[in-house]
């Protein structure tokens, strides 16, 4: 049925052009804020703890404690997880454009709203950024369907995979600048009030101006995203919403010429036959949906879910690697201003070497390749390198193979982002029907954030020594590093069976994909 509609053709066969690009920096200027904004929270929270929890006279500065430090983190997960599932519901009910806004806008608020968070004690100033950080999260959250569903239903079909690729791998330029702005802002105010060292003078190693620093960083977030909202706003619907959703073959014609520039006939008659086939009405709870995206559905729910506890365990070892690599010194022989310089400078060479190659290699690749054999291949590294790491765990420890350890670290990470991390927002994006499709991805990419959530604090509880005495301040002790890569490797084990039930999309219009278009259905 919609196979006949030009307006849809006119797209899947369009050559790229300038709206293309554009419609990735708009589309991606979200993920860029995602990234910003849940990255520089970690380059800020061994300052938080100085600023609210050193105790006077005691030998290292202050750290925040377990669960405050896991709230600030780990609100914005929530709010994610929870924004994916109602943005994405919204998206289909009111359209892509609409709701896309409003994410956009509650992100820009938040950010600069985490950044005024007040307070007369240590743990109000928490309590208040924990509140914008939850919200800017369900911002954020509701930017992952609407940016993967506008993309894909934007591209034509050669190159749908670069393009929503280019989107993802804006995350990349998000955590570069982070840890460029930290950089910049520490510079500056470490030149300006020259602090000593906290073992030279505890009190004047944190300046009082130090509390700014961090309400800088935090803030700088909503800059991108504000400069891009005017164009957010002009972009028209996508023409597969307006045509197969709302079901107006008009708008979507007068739209698409704009877009790309040709003439356009609006095809009332096929819209409308179109949306009287019962095929095309099926709801996501029906057995249809079921029988024809069911599995699917577990598909991308499952691979996303497990790649993310796989990705955001990363944060276990980074601090540990950095210390033991001599890039960040003892926090007591530095001043509070230069620790964050320290960080932002280990976490920007991390961002550059090993998670902007990794997504741009997928941009490259994806319409070669294909999506399920990046997935199943980014799935088998990972598998492989996580058991390199754990099985000789002992012999990396050693002081004379750090950094061949750094090496082996970096690659999975590569191959996360050069393999399922880039295909598991990609394909959801794909494989369901125009009127599910922003819901689909909000559940997949929900499920992903709870996998991030188990990965970041529940294997931060696992790594910890088994030895009660070694553990981290405030921690039970836990099954040890080791036994936590080997967990690891299994589980990205796990995401390559589950690969095996997404299709290859490659190449092949959406409504191929989804079924709309057969042209009479064998009833």
């Amino acid at each position: 049925m919609a196979r006949e509609l030009g307006v849809l053709n006119a797209l899947d066969g369009a050559k790229t052009q300038w709206y293309h690009f554009t419609a990735i920096v708009i589309a991606g200027m979200g993920f860029f804020t995602d990234a910003y904004d849940l990255f520089c929270i970690s380059l800020v929270t061994k300052l938080l703890g100085r600023i609210y929890y050193t105790v006077e006279g005691s030998a290292k500065p202050g750290t925040l404690p377990p669960n405050v430090a896991d709230a600030v983190t780990g609100v914005a997960f929530c709010g994610t997880l929870a924004g994916q599932l109602f943005f994405g519901w919204l998206g289909d009910k009111l359209g892509r454009k609409r709701v896309y806004g409003i994410t956009l806008l509650l992100m820009v608020f938040c950010a600069v709203a985490s950044g005024l968070s007040f307070g007369h004690s240590a743990k109000s100033v928490m309590a208040t950024l924990c509140f914008f950080r939850f919200w800017l999260g369900f911002g954020i959250g509701g930017d992952y369907p609407l940016s993967a569903t506008i993309m894909s239903e934007y591209a034509n079909k050669k190159t749908r995979g670069a393009f929503i690729a280019a989107v993802f791998a804006m995350q990349g330029f998000g955590n570069l600048t982070g840890g460029i702005v930290a950089i910049i802002v520490s510079t500056a105010f470490d030149h300006a009030y020259n602090a000593p060292s906290y073992e030279v003078d505890a009190a004047a190693s944190l300046p009082s101006q130090s509390d700014y620093v961090w309400r800088i960083i935090v803030m700088f977030g909503a800059i991108p995203a504000a400069l891009t909202y005017y164009w957010r706003m002009k972009m028209p619907e996508t023409a597969r919403y307006t045509a197969l959703v709302a079901k107006n073959a008009k708008q979507a014609a007068q739209d698409m010429s704009k877009v790309l520039q040709v003439e356009l006939e609006a095809e009332v008659e096929k819209t409308e036959r179109y949306s009287q086939d019962p095929g095309n009405s099926f709801g996501l709870f029906s057995k249809e949906f079921r029988k024809r995206h069911g599995l699917h559905l577990v598909g991308t729910t499952v691979c996303w879910f497990l790649l993310d506890i796989a990705f955001y365990s990363q944060n276990l070892f980074q601090k540990d690697i950095f210390s033991a690599i001599g890039w960040i010194p003892a926090s007591q022989t530095m001043s509070a201003i230069e620790e964050v310089f320290k960080i932002a400078r280990a976490q920007t060479l991390i961002a550059l070497c090993g998670l902007i190659p990794g997504y741009w290699f997928t941009v490259a690749f994806i319409d070669i390749l294909g999506r399920f054999t990046i997935q199943l291949m980014g799935f088998f590294f990972m598998t492989v390198f996580m058991f390199a790491l754990a099985i000789p765990y002992h012999h990396w420890t050693l002081k004379e193979n750090r950094i061949g350890f750094l090496v082996m670290y970096s690659l999975t990470f590569f191959f996360a982002n050069f393999g399922p991390n880039a295909t598991t927002f990609i394909l959801p994006a794909e494989i369901f029907p125009a009127r599910l499709r922003s819901t689909c991805h909000g559940i997949s990419a929900a499920a992903g954030k709870a996998g991030a959530i188990v990965g970041a604090f529940g294997f931060l509880y696992a790594a910890q020594s088994t030895d009660p005495t070694k553990t981290d301040a405030g921690y039970p002790p836990g099954i040890g590093v080791k036994n936590s890569l080997l967990m690891l490797g299994g589980i990205n084990f796990l995401g390559m069976l589950f690969t095996l039930l997404v299709p290859e999309t490659k190449g092949k219009s959406l409504e191929e994909l989804t079924g709309e278009n057969e042209e009479e259905r064998s009833s």
